[in-house]
């Protein structure tokens, strides 16, 4: 789930009405959250093999449709949530701005689109890997779980962790065990990650209804889960780098540890902070830390 508010810029020379709305369905798609998406895509394909700048660019492209279009989705379904919260009440749908029938038919073209470029300029695996992304995120974490129970980033995370399998398929056309091990890391570092920033903005979650895990097990819970994921996701980038013949192990242990300090941080700066503001580079550093030690 986002935890950033997103504005968007339209092009200068279009008239007001037309570059809000530009905007708008820009907006849909999160663009700040497919920075990490992309990100993990490319490093996983440089990590699987040589590709070429067009295979890679447009691996980019069916990714940003398919996970663009479970953005759209996601406003749609959440749009009442979305209005409940002051940070997120003027995203388009929320707002009244984009209507609620356009948002979710806008993110299921997104999706075929993605579906149909990915299957025809790189490989089927590939545009059916992106397809469960889409169908996990919006279907099992924004439908399913998120209203239902705490371990709603667990499971829904999976779905934020679908790239690197898109882009080793991409580069090779197959999924061995380090594209599974490259998807556990992101896995693996979704819960504390996110938890870590719900810590800052929890007293919202709890008007809205949404049950996130400050909210139903308090803080002290929160930080022992973040701890123990935290020490799952030094194993698993350990493996990377013992497969890869761990040259990159210091740094992944380095790098494994920023998901403590953010937790404190978070903690320590939950009644100053204001509400969604993390910075996106706080959203990238393990997973490449992780990617260059597997190729190295």
């Amino acid at each position: 789930m986002d935890v950033t508010r997103t504005t968007v810029e339209a092009p200068a020379g279009l008239p007001a009405a037309a570059r809000q709305v530009v905007a708008d369905y820009v907006s849909l798609t999160k663009p700040k959250v497919q920075s990490l998406l992309l990100l993990t895509t490319v490093t996983t394909m440089l990590v699987a093999g040589r590709p070429s700048v067009g295979l890679i660019l447009l691996t980019c492209l069916g990714g940003y449709l398919s996970a663009g279009g479970a953005g759209a989705v996601n406003h749609w379904y959440d749009r009442d949530v979305d209005a409940r919260m002051k940070r997120t009440a003027d995203r388009p749908v929320a707002s009244g701005r984009v209507a609620p029938t356009a948002a979710l038919v806008y993110g299921c073209v997104l999706s075929a689109l993605s579906f149909v470029l990915l299957a025809a300029t790189v490989n089927l695996l590939a545009a059916t890997l992106a397809l469960s992304g889409f169908v996990g995120y919006t279907l099992l974490y924004t439908v399913w779980l998120k209203r239902r129970t705490w371990q709603n980033i667990v499971w829904g995370g999976a779905a934020g962790a679908v790239p690197p399998l898109v882009g080793w398929a991409a580069a090779t056309g197959h999924v061995g065990i380090a594209a599974l091990l490259l998807f556990a890391i992101v896995f693996i570092w979704t819960p504390p990650h996110f938890w870590a920033l719900a810590l800052l903005i929890k007293d919202k979650y709890a008007d809205a209804g949404v049950p996130m895990l400050p909210v139903v097990r308090g803080e002290r819970t929160t930080a022992r889960q973040i701890v123990l994921y935290s020490l799952g996701l030094v194993a698993d980038a350990a493996a990377v780098g013992l497969g890869r013949r761990g040259s990159g192990l210091c740094r992944l242990r380095a790098r494994s540890g920023s998901g403590l300090r953010l937790a404190r941080r978070a903690a320590a700066a939950r009644h100053d902070a204001a509400a969604g503001d993390a910075p996106l580079p706080l959203l990238a550093p393990l997973p490449r830390a992780a990617l260059r030690g597997a190729r190295s």
